[in-house]
């Protein structure tokens, strides 16, 4: 048994709590491993010493598939050494093999709270209360404490682009590392600026739409109206001036009002809008 208070070994009789119930309060990472695994044998040490290094941030819970086979059955592993990381008594994430320190500090950093996540939190706040300069100063703060957190630079990006730096909120986006460009809030924001971007020294909707009474075909005037709409959250009016578009001339600029429809179904994610509309599109295309 480790003498580490951030190492146990589990049993059938202490999984319940060692690992479901100190999961609902701190990340437990679970490695399965046996006496007779090589690879297990490297990957100890490692983990071990990190549990040392991250001083409670998560528990470092080890189960020998040898002595509880059940365990193991219940996970359904396979092979070993296989690591899981429970959350809320569920486990969140995983990897399987012998990885590098530095590898398994990324795993591990995603899942574990760092002291500027609650600064971003407070600038979340602020955000939502209208104060995206406050957010903003807050933001600066924390990246001047914990440089190498992304979650800061999201909400940042988040901050400048209700200000109305577009540009600079764009710069951040695209500086992400690549696995946080997938996530839905970021696609989201990349949306969100496409359009406000496409309007930065555009003609007002007002005067757009006088263009559109005296030009029916004024593609421009029909192209910058929709992105008019998506700032201004009138996604279905929006969608429908850019199918408009696509019938009165489908390569209109570099197949525009297409991209400008695929950014907006981004912006909406899940909304049920998405299919009705997506399939208009390819209605069209095809």
């Amino acid at each position: 048994m480790s003498s580490s208070p951030y190492v146990v070994e589990i049993t059938d009789n202490n999984y319940q709590e060692a690992v479901i119930e100190t999961s609902r309060r701190v990340p437990v990472v679970v490695d399965f491993w046996a006496s007779w695994c090589q690879p297990c044998q490297m990957l100890m040490p490692i983990l071990a010493r990190l549990a040392e290094d991250y001083q409670g941030k998560f528990i470092l819970a080890k189960i020998n598939t040898e002595e509880q086979q059940a365990l193991a059955a219940q996970f359904g592993i396979r092979s070993i050494p296989t690591v899981k990381l429970f959350r809320n008594g569920e486990p969140v994430d995983e990897f399987a093999g012998a990885l590098p320190e530095a590898e398994i500090r990324k795993f591990l950093d995603k899942h574990i709270p760092r002291e500027s996540d609650a600064l971003v939190d407070q600038a979340r706040q602020l955000l939502q209360q209208g104060d995206a300069q406050g957010a903003r100063n807050l933001l600066e703060q924390a990246k001047a404490t914990d440089p190498s957190n992304s979650n800061i630079d999201l909400a940042l990006a988040q901050s400048l682009a209700t200000i109305g730096d577009t540009a600079k909120a764009g710069e951040i986006l695209q500086g992400l590392p690549a696995d946080m460009r997938s996530k839905p809030e970021v696609q989201t924001l990349q949306a969100r600026l496409f359009f406000e971007t496409l309007l930065a020294d555009a003609p007002s909707e007002d005067e757009l739409k006088q263009r559109l009474d005296s030009d029916e075909n004024d593609t421009q005037a029909l192209y910058l109206l929709a992105a008019h709409q998506a700032t201004g959250q009138n996604y279905e009016q929006a969608m429908e001036l850019l199918l408009q578009l696509m019938k009165k001339d489908r390569s209109y600029g570099d197949d525009d009002a297409r991209k400008a429809l695929l950014k907006l179904f981004d912006l909406l994610g899940d909304d049920p809008l998405v299919p009705r509309y997506r399939s208009k599109m390819m209605s069209l295309i095809y």
